[in-house]
């Protein structure tokens, strides 16, 4: 098995905040995260995938479309957003990074080839702060 890795960037703003909770609870738990005019991250997205080297390519995938399908299925819906209020595959859901990462699972899975697994998600929050998500199975 061969694990490919793509990495991406996007910016995007989101709020820390649970409306069943006070405001005093919000702050408490989740500090600035929880500042009512947002607040933004650069994160680092990397998306690897498993499968067997193609005899014909060599390849597991071909990186462009890869690319392609992580650019049109996540980066287009995220990029410069407001994750809470703008990107329909986090609606309804706590918009943390563990959720994103599984949101963002979610979005790819059903646009691989046959022959390719989606092995890791790896979101980066901040350069200290990150999330792996290897789908239910992991």
């Amino acid at each position: 098995m061969v694990f490919l890795t793509r990495v991406e960037h996007f910016n995007a703003a989101h709020k820390l905040y649970n409306p069943n909770w006070s405001e005093e609870q919000n702050e408490a738990v989740f500090g600035k995260c929880a500042n009512s005019n947002w607040h933004g991250h650069n994160y680092e997205l990397y998306v690897t995938v498993k499968g067997r080297p193609n005899p014909d390519t060599g390849f597991v995938m071909d990186v462009k479309r890869l690319s392609g399908i992580i650019k049109e299925q996540v980066i287009e819906k995220v990029d410069h957003r407001n994750l809470n209020l703008d990107v329909d595959f986090l609606e309804g859901q706590f918009c943390s990074t563990e959720n994103l990462a599984i949101g963002i699972w979610n979005q790819l899975v059903p646009h691989l080839p046959e022959d390719v697994r989606l092995h890791c998600i790896k979101l980066y929050e901040t350069p200290r702060i990150f999330v792996e998500y290897f789908g239910d199975e992991g």
